[in-house]
């Protein structure tokens, strides 16, 4: 009786991280694939912002009572954007730093699996 014998080593399939190191199509779109989503959420992130930030001088335009409106005696438009862009800009940011990083470990996690 003659035992199975298993595929030689250098018929093995091929991984991830073999397709990326050997630039192959399959790598290409993993790549391709990551640098998508990276775009996109810089896209959604940003786009949230500019949203955001416009919707201080669409309010004043809508309700003129607010640009009467003084706080520690500083106009309320112009505390608006002085000091409450700050916390939008670390929310922002935080929120992109977090996602991008859970993009990558999701691609990392992709190669090493493999």
């Amino acid at each position: 009786m003659r035992a199975a014998r298993s595929a030689p080593a250098s018929a093995a399939a091929y991984t991830v991280s073999r397709e990326l190191d050997e630039q192959t199509e399959v790598g290409e779109l993993f790549i391709g694939s990551l640098i998508r989503s990276q775009l996109r959420l810089a896209l959604v992130v940003g786009g949230g912002f500019m949203v955001i930030l416009l919707g201080v001088p669409v309010l004043l335009a809508f309700l003129p009572v607010v640009s009467g409106l003084s706080l520690f005696t500083v106009p309320l438009p112009w505390f608006l954007l002085g000091v409450g862009v700050y916390p939008l800009v670390i929310i922002c940011g935080a929120l992109y730093v977090r996602s991008a990083a859970r993009n990558e470990q999701r691609f990392l996690d992709l190669v090493d699996d493999a």
